[in-house]
């Protein structure tokens, strides 16, 4: 609420949640004037495009409740897409709030290699990958490819190879547009990185007729042994059939499976 230079509205959904968030939440809506709903948990990707529904904007940005947006974020964005009307959305850089609560000097180094676009091959391929948190998106576009996929539980890929399959390039500006919060609890990581892959799996499904399709699958298979021969050997022994393949992009994650994890760069 504190962004200054330009005209927005906030839409806030509490999506079923079962502590005091709705309580807070709806006297902080009170207090500041923003639009709240609280009502039962029907996942991500629904909630989203309800948020997309109810907004009046030209402009669509998403924000996770445990993020922040820096300082006049909202109005960089909103000039470069201005004085870019051919760009359907436009993204920018990061910083970490680390789990101590400290936010890292310079902007994560792992996404300012995207400057200055990423291509819709760099990201059916995996070469690049883009922040869902720095998103800034043209309602016209998001609705000209039909908003979020209500076919997978993960929001940003499907949408973004949407895009870029349709507009072209997507636009990376060097300004930090958000501060992304690390939590310290990693418990389920395996988990999580399991139904992610699995997720990638079918999104890149939809493109079976690409002439880059095989590729991709490597590419994706690939990186997922490569985490799972960091993370838990022996799954990636017993799972290396399916992850084979004759390509450079296996054979030189390979040797991880061999090579003792304190060696391992995460």
């Amino acid at each position: 609420m504190g962004q200054k230079g330009v005209e927005f509205e906030l839409l806030v959904i509490d999506d079923g949640s079962t502590d005091e968030s709705p309580k807070i939440l709806q006297k902080l809506s009170e207090e500041l004037g923003f639009y709240f709903l609280s009502r039962e948990n029907k996942g991500m990707v629904p909630t989203l495009n309800e948020l997309a529904g109810l907004a009046k904007g030209k402009y669509i940005r998403t924000l996770a409740s445990d993020d922040i947006m820096p300082a006049g974020c909202l109005k960089m964005q909103f000039d470069y897409m201005e004085a870019n009307p051919e760009s359907p959305v436009c993204f920018g850089q990061i910083k970490r709030i680390f789990p101590n609560g400290e936010l890292e000097e310079k902007p994560w180094a792992r996404y300012l290699k995207n400057m200055p676009s990423v291509s819709f091959e760099d990201l059916f391929l995996f070469k690049r990958e883009i922040h869902g948190c720095s998103e800034f998106i043209r309602y016209s576009a998001f609705s000209s490819v039909g908003g979020y996929s209500q076919k997978f539980k993960i929001e940003d890929l499907p949408l973004w190879l949407a895009l870029s399959s349709k507009y072209g390039n997507l636009p990376i500006i060097p300004n930090v547009v958000c501060h992304y919060r690390i939590h310290a609890n990693e418990k389920n990581m395996h988990k999580q990185i399991t139904f992610i892959h699995t997720q990638f799996l079918e999104i890149i499904a939809e493109y079976k007729s690409h002439k880059l399709y095989c590729k991709s699958l490597q590419s994706l298979k690939s990186g997922w042994f490569s985490y799972l021969a960091y993370s838990n050997k022996k799954e990636a022994f017993l799972r290396l059939p399916e992850f084979f393949s004759f390509s450079w992009v296996f054979f030189r994650r390979f040797p991880k499976l061999f090579i003792p994890r304190c060696f391992l760069k995460y």
